[in-house]
């Protein structure tokens, strides 16, 4: 008996009847011989984890768009904060961590630099066919590994795509994913904006620490155990109302004074006006970008490249091409 073989005994005596065994995966796209030691949901996540794409996240923006100081979040440690939480909730419940973890370290892949301004720009541009957890299972498809993807379980790419948006996962862990990043971006996302000097920690409503709470661990460990207590025995991944409500005021509470506050518009506003110059520029000449994306454009169109090039694309990278491309050099003399 293989590793793997003996792994995926374990799950089968282990987990609970709702999770999803490794054993019974759908499969790959393309068949792949198993591995003797991983099994296949945490294959997938090493796949994941040694790719371009996730080591691109340490340099996009999670709220605030090139932050100087160091404890801010980028994508890349709100990934990391999304697994810890899944495999929490999915230990306690006696589901697949490994899945769990490998749908949290692919669902951010496809965001733009820049966060959310990024997206609505690339949204706004092809007439609303971008969407970052779309773009994420197409990086992980068509865009890795030089055109070939990543050939990920198509329990993981199910997960990445209904992390977000209206449909839910066909796996529990996958809707663990997708709670978990809600749990994760509201609560660090506070702590963050505390750190910037627009909010304090006052300035939250009581109605919602009152039942949460006053601190930003013991208001992740509320939503984390209720999440757990209410999913305990059920074919499904809940809260109680009055949790799952004070956590829906609390984003309600950050959408107004934080995420579409007339700061954060004025530089989303920025933000938007140089995705659009990128996008027209490559649009107008895509010989300006790297080959693989020029592969793209011959097989996907022009618009599909293009989009896939500036997603792609670190804060840092995309202001260092708008510099060069649209600023003026210094003079510095012959």
């Amino acid at each position: 008996m293989t590793v793997r073989q003996f792994e995926e005994e374990r799950e089968a005596r282990e987990l609970s009847p709702f999770a999803c065994l490794s054993s019974n995966s759908l499969g790959r796209a393309r068949e792949e011989e198993p591995c003797d030691i991983r099994t296949c949901f945490i294959r997938d996540r090493d796949r994941i984890l040694h790719s371009k794409s996730f080591r691109r996240l340490k340099h996009k923006t999670q709220v605030f768009i090139a932050p100087e100081g160091d404890h801010y979040r980028t994508r890349l440690t709100h990934t990391l904060e999304v697994s810890g939480i899944a495999r929490t909730i999915a230990r306690a419940l006696r589901l697949n961590e490994d899945l769990c973890e490998a749908i949290a370290m692919g669902h951010d892949l496809g965001h733009t630099p820049f966060g959310h301004g990024g997206e609505r720009e690339l949204s706004a541009l092809t007439d609303g066919k971008f969407s970052h957890n779309i773009q994420s299972v197409r990086v992980v498809e068509k865009i890795e590994r030089g055109g070939k993807g990543l050939n990920l379980t198509r329990e993981v790419l199910d997960g990445i795509a209904c992390h977000s948006g209206e449909a839910k996962a066909q796996t529990l862990e996958g809707q663990i994913v997708a709670l978990s990043d809600r749990i994760a971006y509201i609560n660090h996302d506070i702590d963050d904006a505390c750190r910037g000097g627009m909010l304090r920690e006052s300035d939250i409503p009581g109605e919602y620490k009152d039942i949460l709470g006053h601190r930003h661990s013991k208001r992740i460990n509320t939503l984390v155990l209720d999440t757990i207590s209410a999913s305990t025995g059920k074919n499904a991944i809940c809260m109680s109302d009055e949790v799952y409500n004070a956590m829906m005021g609390l984003r309600k509470f950050m959408f107004e004074r934080v995420y579409r506050a007339d700061y954060a518009l004025r530089q989303e506003e920025k933000v938007r006006g140089m995705i659009a110059k990128l996008f027209e520029y490559y649009s107008r000449d895509i010989d300006r970008m790297p080959d693989e994306y020029r592969d793209i454009a011959e097989r996907d169109g022009v618009t599909s490249a293009v989009c896939d090039y500036i997603a792609c694309m670190t804060d840092r990278y995309a202001l260092n091409v708008y510099s060069e491309l649209f600023l003026p050099i210094s003079w510095t003399g012959i």
